[in-house]
């Protein structure tokens, strides 16, 4: 392709480049990406989701300028138009999405690129200190991770957060119900092997597609099995906006909507159980708040997002993980993706566990400066719901462990480790409740003693 007259002898994709990176406001130069498409769009065609309601009006070349490269969609960004053989530009959509479906294109080209949303090389992974074992509850819990038109970070976050619920807290398998993209761990960025917290095989395990289809299917599988006792945990990971009919969820395989009032009605099929966990990284996430409280079924429930129902969510600084997502669940792992120490400890009641205020705490206190955290509960039970059981005498009870245990968990793959502790999980619970019980008798008797003394001190005559 050339052009003709002004531009007789060159290529219409160099003009077009010079033209694209023009029209980018000089203050903008720095934050904006240009990817240009080496294809001619048909007139008529779709550009981006349908419903955002953008077409070619003829024939063209797309530019695609994204303004917030490290945003999660939907975010600002542009579509630049430019007829095929002058290379001039006819147009300029402002849109929340970008100019592909299912996956990147690739006839799309990145030429002007200051902001990097690649990756940077995976960091130093460090055995987590010994943590102590967590306590099963009573009741059964259940989860459900869903990211639609999932990029590789979003099932990086859901990666962190399936080992942590499996290994740390010992969520059976069986009851994690995963739905990513085309379901399997394939991205818009292409077919994914290595997780890059530990450069091991990624562990989760998709069970179907992330849409509205495959998450009503399953809540819908949910209902006869859900008890008065359980705990569920969701946490929805991807795309998201507010366009026009209030926050939604992107859905696979076409950026379709999945709107929070449909959510969360779903959501209110369920018949009563005891807790409801839910995270939420997608942009404009803080939307679901409001109908997951009112449609919730839970005795208890709380609501942690990444960004209001208005602003977009953002990736982390290296391109691994999304922000929010990945502090929340290092809150309750008790160290990041690499294995290293927080920032600070997120237990700041010293109660031996990582509640739902806690966890988003931590994550609001570390957080990308970018997002905007917000948190909603049911009431302040639905704030200091945890995902395993309390210890009456855990800090004690924790340095018998540590004893017996550190070898072990030193010498041992970390899923091995946990499968064998898992193993001896219910006798450790019946050890547990019995020195929770000879605690309860110490503690009366020493409170009488105690009282008495003080009695002694401050009542009795000088």
């Amino acid at each position: 392709m050339t052009t003709s007259g002004e531009g007789s002898g060159r290529d219409v994709f160099a003009a077009i480049r010079d033209r694209a990176f023009r029209a980018v406001r000089p203050d903008r130069l720095g934050q904006t990406n240009l990817y240009l498409d080496q294809r001619v769009i048909e007139a008529g065609e779709q550009l981006g989701p349908a419903f955002q309601r953008l077409t070619a009006a003829r024939a063209s070349v797309l530019v695609f300028a994204d303004d917030e490269p490290m945003a999660n969609f939907g975010h600002p960004c542009r579509y630049l138009l430019f007829d095929p053989e002058s290379g001039e530009l006819h147009a300029e959509l402002p849109a929340r999405f970008p100019p592909w479906l299912a996956r990147i294109p690739e006839t799309l080209q990145a030429f002007h690129e200051p902001v990097r949303p690649v990756p940077a090389g995976s960091l130093y992974h460090v055995k987590p200190s010994w943590p102590c074992p967590v306590l099963w509850p009573r009741g059964r819990r259940h989860a459900i991770f869903y990211a639609g038109m999932s990029n590789t970070r979003h099932l990086n976050d859901m990666e962190f957060g399936y080992r942590t619920l499996v290994h740390r807290y010992g969520f059976a398998r069986r009851d994690i119900t995963v739905l990513s993209f085309n379901g399997t761990t394939d991205t818009q960025e292409g077919v994914n092997t290595i997780w890059p917290g530990d450069g091991t095989p990624y562990q989760i395990v998709v069970n179907g597609p992330g849409n509205r289809a495959a998450f009503e299917a399953a809540v819908d599988a949910l209902k006869p099995r859900l008890r008065e006792d359980d705990l569920l945990f969701i946490h929805t990971n991807n795309h998201g906006d507010n366009y026009g009919s209030g926050s939604f969820l992107c859905a696979y395989p076409d950026w379709g909507q999945y709107l929070a009032d449909d959510f969360a009605a779903k959501l209110g099929e369920l018949p009563r159980y005891q807790s409801l966990v839910v995270l939420m990284e997608q942009c404009n996430a803080g939307g679901f708040n409001g109908p997951v409280i009112k449609h919730s079924t839970a005795r208890a429930t709380s609501v942690a997002a990444a960004a209001v129902a208005t602003q977009s969510s953002y990736a982390s600084p290296d391109g691994h993980w999304d922000s929010f997502a990945r502090d929340w669940f290092a809150a309750q792992a008790s160290h990041d993706p690499y294995g290293a120490g927080l920032a600070f400890n997120p237990d700041t009641n010293g109660d031996g566990r990582i509640e739902a205020t806690e966890a988003f705490n931590y994550a609001n206190t570390v957080r990308n400066p970018l997002d905007s955290p917000n948190f909603d509960e049911s009431s302040p039970a639905g704030g200091q719901i945890w995902l395993g059981r309390t210890y009456i005498v855990w800090w004690w009870w924790c340095w018998i462990l540590r004893e017996v245990l550190s070898r072990p968990y030193r010498e041992l793959p970390e899923a091995e480790y946990y499968a064998r502790l898992h193993k001896i999980q219910p006798e450790l619970s019946k050890l547990a409740a019995s020195l929770d019980d000879q605690s309860a008798v110490l503690r009366k008797e020493m409170t009488a003693t105690v009282s008495e003394l003080v009695a002694r001190a401050f009542n009795g005559d000088e």
